[in-house]
């Protein structure tokens, strides 16, 4: 018998007057996965992580955290911990008092309690620094015994809100690894809030993409870069140039397609069921489009073209080139290969450029 999830929610609604924040989205997270909800700002997810912690009552559904329903469980009851954006730690106490203070509050004795926070201070990498103020710490060190403070107190689930967000760059690129260590360390089960799709892909065992109080999609990293299931996903999860087409030909899932500027493209249907005379989203991965400065090179390839350098964004290996297509005058964004033949482009140099038809993945096109 497989092992009961440690966090399940079905059908779980929470509407504001006439606004419905969350609609009846349903999903299961098994024991010691990262499972993170990604979505743009007001999708809803803010939501949905208060109603598992508890500070939210939902307005439909059910909530079960291994298996028990969570409904009428207030906060301080549930076996959930939280981490937020800005931490919420205690400037006055000192860093073994901070991740000590869940422990207070339960009544455990004092002698367990500074076993208790040494030992997760160690396993968090901070072990010996339990008598030193919290602000002697760097903003990662913090992270960290945010993340102890609630370890400590051994919760079944571990909600995180956003808790990169104030951090800077490159921080925040260093704690993105911290954090799936962290998790793998514990084998806890988090679930992790974020807008920034490179958070969710780096980090995650699984991704739900949220929009407008719904989940589009739930999969891997993979599953959402390579296969999105809509447009949606398309757009948000990874870069894509984007375009409008009308289908002319449809058959066996492949279809022809001719863009409003007039250009034939050869694509693939995403599951839609699209037939002759839809309107369809397109999107390309920059990845997936050849550069070359001879045009037989890519002539093969079924969707090809030419134009001239715009510009070059030079970033190491994730290099881009930004190139304005000569048939519709339109910009696209190509990852720029790493090797000789492409280190000396300049803006307005021609070149030519082409994709495989199972890189076009079309949608329908919404209505509006």
């Amino acid at each position: 018998m497989p092992d009961t999830a440690d966090l399940e929610c079905r059908a779980i609604s929470k509407s504001f007057d006439d606004f419905q924040a969350v609609k009846e989205v349903s999903f299961d997270v098994p024991p010691g996965t990262f499972f993170s909800i990604l979505g743009p700002s007001g999708c809803g997810k803010t939501t949905l992580l208060r109603m598992i912690a508890g500070f939210q009552a939902p307005s439909g559904g059910d909530l079960l955290i291994k298996g028990k329903s969570m409904l009428n469980v207030p906060p301080n009851k549930r076996p959930v911990s939280m981490v937020f954006q800005h931490l919420a730690l205690f400037p006055m106490m000192s860093i073994g008092a901070n991740v000590g203070f869940g422990l207070r509050q339960r009544g455990v004795n004092k002698v367990d309690i500074k076993k208790q926070v040494e030992r997760v201070l160690e396993r968090v990498g901070l072990g010996g620094v339990a008598d030193r103020p919290v602000d002697s710490l760097s903003g990662g060190q913090k992270q960290r015994v945010a993340i102890a403070r609630c370890m400590v107190l051994e919760p079944d689930v571990l909600l995180l809100d956003e808790p990169l967000g104030a951090l800077d760059l490159k921080l925040r690129e260093h704690m993105k690894i911290e954090l799936k260590k962290l998790q793998s360390e514990f084998n806890t089960t988090f679930v992790y809030i974020t807008h920034d799709q490179s958070e969710a892909l780096v980090m995650s065992d699984q991704i739900a993409v949220m929009n407008h109080g719904v989940f589009e999609q739930v999969g891997t990293a993979r599953d959402l870069y390579y296969h999105p299931s809509t447009a949606f996903v398309a757009g948000f999860v990874g870069e894509a140039n984007k375009y409008q087409a009308k289908v002319q030909v449809a058959g066996a899932g492949s279809l022809q397609l001719l863009t409003r500027d007039g250009v034939a493209l050869q694509g693939v249907d995403a599951g839609e069921g699209l037939k002759e005379g839809d309107m369809t989203q397109v999107f390309v991965r920059p990845e997936a489009v050849r550069l070359s400065r001879r045009q037989e090179d890519v002539g093969n390839l079924g969707n090809t073209g030419n134009g001239t350098v715009e510009s070059v964004l030079f970033n190491g290996a994730n290099s881009q080139l930004i190139l304005r297509d000569s048939a519709t005058g339109s910009e696209m964004s190509v990852a720029l290969p790493q090797t000789s033949e492409f280190r000396d482009l300049s803006k307005g140099d021609p070149i030519f450029f082409g994709w495989e038809p199972d890189q076009t993945r079309c949608y329908r096109q919404a209505a509006g």
